[in-house]
């Protein structure tokens, strides 16, 4: 049958891959590399990254031996998204062990807030400026694009406003001590 060699190839591929990770499989980092579509786990280990790919290609033979052809399809291409990601991780873990880290420049608080007020207000003139153009909007499709792009400039103010809010509480604490 195509699909069990299909399947036993990605289990070589991810067993191949467990024995190139297997070194460094509980190094820690500094933060998840992962986008979070791609692996639910947020572990700063390789080896959590593993544990998951290798789930995911649990629930593809269980989707193949169910005969679910759409969730197959969905799951063979996580499986090898997650595999490609980790062979890329792997590949430039030596650059990133051999980066030199230069020593942070104590950052200017105040500095950093004057430029994500800037931030915050050029993002509210942009969402401003998609929100009268979406007014203006006669068909379906140039609507949903203004919609998607105001979605996302409203993410992004967020993520300036949650970044304001801490930038001020870094103040805060420094004025009091």
């Amino acid at each position: 049958m195509k699909s069990a060699h299909l399947l036993e190839q990605l289990e070589a591929k991810l067993e191949e891959l467990a024995q190139t990770i297997a070194p460094h499989a509980n190094q820690r980092t500094a933060k998840a590399r992962f986008d979070s579509q791609l692996f639910h786990c947020h572990g700063t280990r390789l080896a959590d990254y593993l544990q998951e790919a290798r789930q995911s290609m649990a629930l593809l033979r269980q989707s193949v031996n169910g005969h679910r052809t759409e969730r197959v399809a969905w799951m063979a291409e996580r499986v090898v998204l997650q595999i490609s990601a980790l062979q890329r991780e792997l590949a430039t873990l030596k650059l990133r062990n051999s980066e030199t880290r230069p020593e942070p420049e104590p950052e200017n608080l105040y500095e950093k807030l004057a430029k994500h007020q800037d931030y915050e207000r050029r993002l509210r003139a942009m969402v401003a400026d998609r929100e009268s153009q979406l007014a203006h909007q006669e068909t379906l499709a140039q609507q949903r694009k203004l919609q998607q792009e105001i979605a996302a400039l409203e993410g992004r103010l967020q993520r300036c406003l949650l970044a304001l809010k801490k930038i001020e509480r870094a103040i805060e604490n420094r004025d009091r001590q």
